[in-house]
């Protein structure tokens, strides 16, 4: 058999097993099957419906609150949070990048847990877990790529922050001591909370930072939202489901 000849077969077979994968996506969607749908790409990287409905589900776990109480902008600011987050990890490529043991995850975990007096045993722990269409491993690897986005932060902004006895100083005195005497709470002085007063100055200034950082990565980078205008958040058999709890 000549050579175009057996290029030509391959071509009709492949186009014929296309034709038949499209017949099966069309019974399915016929058939009220949902069909996972990207809704987003970062610089080529796609993000699907079910990884917004994840992470959906992963924020109303840890804020205790019930799929259904989050509203069409909390739900865009979730997808927003994935983009952010997969442009961040572009940025974790360095070799020499510390990640998050799988001990650090399970530690987390079990603060979760703590946070829901119904999950004090392993079935009521399971029973939650459930509710938010989510297992034990998902969590996890949620809540280890938390830590790891944390540590790039930290290891990329914080070396440039700098925070001076006087900032901390005239914070002492006009924010924290004026909300003690509004909170009817004891004063304390300077010398107790300095440390803890500078790590919170520190904080806002790396947050700060991060939103500069995103912006910058977001407009060196390519950010399509191909699907996301069509649907708010959670996917209509998440809603459903929610609607029992």
């Amino acid at each position: 058999m000549k050579l175009a000849e057996i290029i030509m077969k391959r071509i009709t077979a492949l186009g014929a097993a296309a034709f038949v994968l499209t017949l099966l996506w069309v019974q399915a969607a016929w058939a009220g099957e949902i069909i996972d749908r990207i809704v987003a790409t970062v610089n080529g990287r796609v993000i699907l419906q079910s990884d917004w409905d994840d992470a959906l589900c992963y924020e109303a776990l840890l804020n205790g609150r019930s799929l259904s109480e989050f509203t069409s902008d909390e739900r865009r600011a979730v997808l927003d949070r994935l983009i952010d987050q997969e442009l961040l990890r572009e940025q974790m490529k360095a070799a020499d990048f510390q990640h998050a043991s799988a001990a650090d995850a399970a530690s987390q975990v079990a603060e979760a847990r703590a946070r829901y007096p119904q999950a004090a045993s392993a079935a009521g722990w399971q029973s939650l877990l459930r509710q938010y269409h989510l297992t034990e491993q998902d969590l996890a690897a949620h809540l280890q790529q938390q830590m790891d986005l944390t540590r790039l932060v930290d290891a990329h902004l914080r070396p440039a922050v700098q925070i001076d006895s006087k900032t901390v100083e005239a914070y002492y005195r006009d924010k924290f001591v004026p909300e003690l005497r509004q909170s009817g709470a004891k004063e304390v002085p300077l010398s107790d909370v300095f440390s803890k007063i500078r790590e919170v100055l520190t904080q806002e200034k790396v947050t700060e930072l991060l939103v500069s950082w995103l912006q910058t990565l977001r407009s060196e980078g390519e950010v399509r939202l191909p699907g996301a205008s069509s649907s708010p958040g959670a996917s209509p058999s998440m809603e459903q489901g929610d609607q029992s709890r």
